[in-house]
């Protein structure tokens, strides 16, 4: 079933949701839509459970709204679909710019609805670099994709495209990914960017009280795996799973390890990995 949800500002978002029994909520990552998780939404109804993927706003076919583009108007309208749905104990796995969101939201409305939480590649504790953070991308290459954004986001979106897996991706997939990338309005291209540049959730994820799992790509080229260290060292309790052969889009570059896992994880029988030593103290890049 695909519906619209208004959400508190007037902003129709778009939902499609697929099977019935547990639900598991997706948010896609920058510039691409919920599309990115067909797989997902063909493989895991069969096994009882409800796919719910969210067009974020600007992004698919959600409305475009000319502001509302930061973490909390974003998990605001995540908020306002769990309400209309009346969602219970569901699952929310965001990935990249929708692992960003999610952790905003498991903070900032304490958890409604959520029972656990799966980190996919997210764009968090920071995106970029800061002056106390040395980890994520340095801000001035963020501010040139801004620019590419305004000037030539079909070119952005194609060079994007080439760095989400660590394998080359076959001709089919790379213009799949593309065409999602070019569904996106351009205003909702250009502001996320800005919120990748400006939030900052290093206060967020100790908020997080919910079981929550960090599955990550060891050779990301977009989120650094050192990203996914910290995040596991903010997050109470959290179990960070290693992808060792996967860049950003880990579920495209190890599918089926993607696929076991996360139904693991869903059906409370995942397993922790060994214990992952993070230094209490962040590590430049070299």
């Amino acid at each position: 079933m695909s519906h619209y949800v208004e959400s508190e500002q007037g902003i129709r978002i778009f939902v499609e949701d697929i099977g019935a029994g547990t639900p598991v909520i997706f948010l896609h990552g920058w510039p691409l839509n919920h599309k990115m998780f067909e797989y997902q939404f063909l493989e895991l109804p069969r096994l009882g459970y409800r796919c719910i993927g969210i067009d974020l706003r600007g992004f698919g076919k959600s409305d475009a709204s000319w502001d509302g583009y930061n973490y909390c108007s974003l998990a605001d309208d995540v908020k306002a679909v769990i309400d209309r749905l009346g969602i219970t104990g569901a699952t929310l796995v965001g990935f990249s710019l929708g692992g960003a969101v999610a952790v905003r939201y498991m903070a900032r409305h304490l958890g409604h609805g959520i029972s656990k939480l799966l980190l996919v590649g997210a764009a968090a504790p920071s995106f970029v670099q800061r002056e106390d953070f040395v980890l994520g991308t340095p801000p001035d290459k963020v501010d040139d994709m801004i620019l590419q954004a305004y000037a030539d986001r079909p070119a952005l979106a194609a060079q994007f495209g080439k760095m989400l897996t660590a394998a080359k991706p076959s001709a089919g997939m790379a213009a799949w990914l593309q065409s999602l990338a070019f569904e996106a309005s351009a205003v909702g291209t250009y502001k996320a960017l800005e919120s990748l540049r400006t939030e900052d959730l290093r206060e967020d994820l100790p908020l997080i009280r919910v079981p929550t799992a960090i599955f990550h790509g060891v050779q990301d080229e977009i989120c650094p795996f050192g990203l996914a260290e910290e995040m596991h060292r903010l997050v109470p309790g959290s179990a960070l799973h290693r992808f060792e052969e996967s860049g950003h889009a880990l579920l495209f570059d190890e599918p089926q390890l993607f696929s076991e896992r996360l139904t693991a994880f869903l059906a409370d029988t995942v397993v922790v990995p060994e214990p992952i030593e993070v230094a209490p103290e962040q590590t430049p890049i070299l």
